[in-house]
């Protein structure tokens, strides 16, 4: 992490991650295959299969498309750290 920017790329690589983890756990939950999604998403099932993996950061537009499609809810939030002031 000593790296100029290897903190950034990580936490970035981590949001992508966590954010894949959430949906594919919604479209399992519903018993959907990535297919199903794409098609109700308006998208490829290799975008889904790359976004689910953490690969790629979508925009707000596709979010929001993923989420009407799994009839979620989309919240975009930012809230204080721990300890901040």
């Amino acid at each position: 992490m000593a790296e100029p920017g290897a903190a950034e790329a990580y936490e970035a690589a981590r949001l992508a991650f966590e954010l894949g983890a959430a949906v594919r756990e919604l479209r399992l939950a519903r018993g959907w295959s990535q297919a199903q999604l794409a098609a109700a998403a308006d998208m490829t099932q290799s975008a889904v299969a790359r976004f689910e993996a953490g690969g790629t950061t979508p925009t707000l537009p596709v979010l929001s498309r993923i989420a009407n499609a799994l009839d979620a809810d989309l919240t975009v939030r930012v809230s204080p750290r721990t300890g901040a002031a």
